[in-house]
């Protein structure tokens, strides 16, 4: 199946969940923009999600879906469409199938529909087949089969994009300052949540592989997350050995950005900021618990070879008696090994 769109196509790529998977979509832009250099190419997202791909340099346009507020509701949904009809799209690329997003380029009329058969499929004209669950690859590869059909293939290494405004360094800098953070220490930020609790290892063991890098050498520990993760950094904070700073609910996306891009390495459940940090050209250390496939490793670990991927080695066990998870049995020496290698790379 080939796809011919004008000299000059009017491009939107839509992505509607979570910011993770918004920051591994970054690279279909700036693949869409090399094949078509003259295409007017926009990004549709969530309205809490613009500070990722607000002065991306392959975007031309960003259009924002307000999903608790405008465009609540089925008159919200069709006066959202009628808005897309007007900007004359020659074709939709859905990195994530949704509905409501289904629904809204259907209602804007835009002649080339193409995403993944899984929902509302027959509003698309170009359907694909939804194999991310087999989690063969990783996600932002995955996304690279939409484009094939434009004769766009992934690059040999692929790369994300985060941009980090001088507004929101100078926002962090006064928080850091505020809180009296020193400026000559290395900074690790930890991030002891996610949006499961199968993804997440023991706040207490976060504390320990804390006590042990503070003995090592001087360092200032930041924890983020939202403000319903405080329960579980208040025993991260209660258990460790190091004073940590937290920064939960006090950052935009943009001063995360920002925050990660000075930092000298993060720790980090399966969840977004790993994405966002690699954007940004910080280390991660990223823990695994989940083996299912299209939720491991394999689909979600962080781009780059400035990453490191800790999981339970779950070869031996025969898959009809494997678990769910096995966040448990992932150890402060599995992870604090990962870290030092990554700290010795870094010089920190």
């Amino acid at each position: 199946m080939n796809l011919k769109l004008p000299e000059a196509p009017r491009i939107l790529v839509t992505r509607t969940d979570r910011i993770g998977d918004l920051v591994l979509t970054t690279p279909l832009f700036e693949a869409l923009r090399k094949k078509f250099p003259k295409a007017h190419i926009a990004a549709l997202v969530f309205l809490e999600h613009r500070e990722i791909v607000r002065g991306n340099p392959f975007l031309d346009e960003v259009i924002l879906y307000d999903k608790k507020g405008s465009e609540r509701g089925l008159w919200g949904q069709f006066r959202f469409g009628w808005k897309l009809r007007g900007k004359k799209f020659d074709i939709a690329i859905h990195a994530h199938g949704t509905n409501r997003v289904h629904l809204a380029a259907w209602l804007a009329g835009i002649p080339v529909r193409r995403g993944y058969a899984r929902r509302a499929a027959w509003m698309l004209t170009h359907p694909h087949p939804y194999n991310k669950k087999e989690g063969k690859k990783q996600e932002a590869e995955y996304l690279f089969d939409l484009l094939e059909p434009l004769g766009i293939f992934p690059p040999r290494e692929i790369k994300t994009f985060f941009p980090v405004s001088d507004r929101a360094e100078r926002s962090l800098e006064k928080l850091l300052v505020f809180h009296e953070v020193p400026p000559g220490t290395p900074i690790i930020i930890l991030n002891p949540s996610a949006s499961d609790p199968t993804k997440m290892w023991p706040a207490e063991r976060f504390a320990d592989l804390v006590t042990r890098l503070q003995k090592e050498s001087p360092r200032t520990f930041i924890v983020i997350g939202t403000p319903k993760d405080r329960s579980i950094i208040q025993r991260l904070k209660q258990s460790a050995g190091a004073p940590i700073l937290d920064l939960s609910g006090k950052l935009s996306l943009g001063m995360l950005g920002a925050l990660l891009k000075r930092s000298a390495l993060l720790i980090s459940n399966d969840s977004g900021p790993v994405h966002v940090a690699t954007a940004v050209g910080t280390p991660v250390v990223s823990i695994f618990g989940r083996y299912e496939p299209g939720l491991g490793p394999s689909r979600w670990r962080p781009l780059g070879d400035r990453s490191r991927v800790v999981a339970k080695d779950i070869s031996r066990i025969p898959p009809d008696q494997r678990r769910f998870t096995y966040i448990d049995e992932i150890t402060v020496g599995d992870v604090h090994q990962a870290v030092s290698d990554l700290l010795k790379q870094g010089g920190s």
